[in-house]
């Protein structure tokens, strides 16, 4: 479980295929606190750390992660946003993120603002439902309010901090990013539709 705020960013040192796995390389500034077999953030996929020599460590993303996520798209030398699993009474600053993406959405406009950048994103329409004014949302790993909601379109806003901090300032209009809608809004609408169809 993950809050959606980021701790660090990291960079991609090498991918390697292997069948229909990539496995990648990431140097963090973190590694040297993490252990195999820890769950962490990558752009809000949450990935098992497999490996750690030195300041680098390992992960692996089999295909049905590469066929749900940006992942397959990532390439040596891009930066993540990187998010270690919460701990038991830390204090919750985001909202409550899986790890578990559910889409990509492409972003379609990036506009700077006097002291913000606003962002709208493009997303698959049959989760519309999921997407609700002033909600909570995920974008690559980053715990974000929504505004300006349409059928297929959204868009937040990022402060300073969160724009330094994050690799949001290298994102364009374009680029994909993995999105995770709220858990309660999944939860609500798949008991919904249970008891419609029951």
């Amino acid at each position: 479980m993950f809050t959606g705020i980021i701790e660090t960013m990291a960079t991609i040192s090498n991918i390697v295929a292997e069948g229909t796995n990539l496995h990648f390389t990431i140097d963090s500034p973190i590694t040297t606190e993490l252990k195999v077999d820890q769950s962490v953030a990558h752009n809000g996929v949450c990935l098992t750390v497999t490996n750690i020599t030195g300041t680098q460590y390992q992960v692996t993303a089999v295909a049905e992660t590469l066929a749900k996520t940006s992942l397959g798209t990532w390439q040596a030398g891009d930066k993540l946003n990187i998010e270690r699993a919460l701990k038991v009474g830390d204090r919750l600053d985001g909202h409550f993120v899986q790890g578990h993406v559910d889409a990509t959405a492409t972003c379609i406009e990036k506009q700077t603002l006097d002291g913000s950048w606003l962002y709208r994103f493009k997303f698959p329409a049959t989760f519309a439902a999921l997407v609700i004014e002033k909600g909570s949302i995920c974008i690559n790993g980053v715990s974000l309010t929504i505004f300006n909601v349409g059928l297929d379109e959204f868009t937040v806003t990022i402060i300073p901090y969160t724009y330094t901090h994050t690799n949001f300032n290298a994102l364009k209009a374009g680029d994909k990013v993995n999105i995770e809608f709220d858990v309660l809004g999944k939860y609500s609408q798949r008991m919904w539709e249970l008891s419609k169809n029951g």
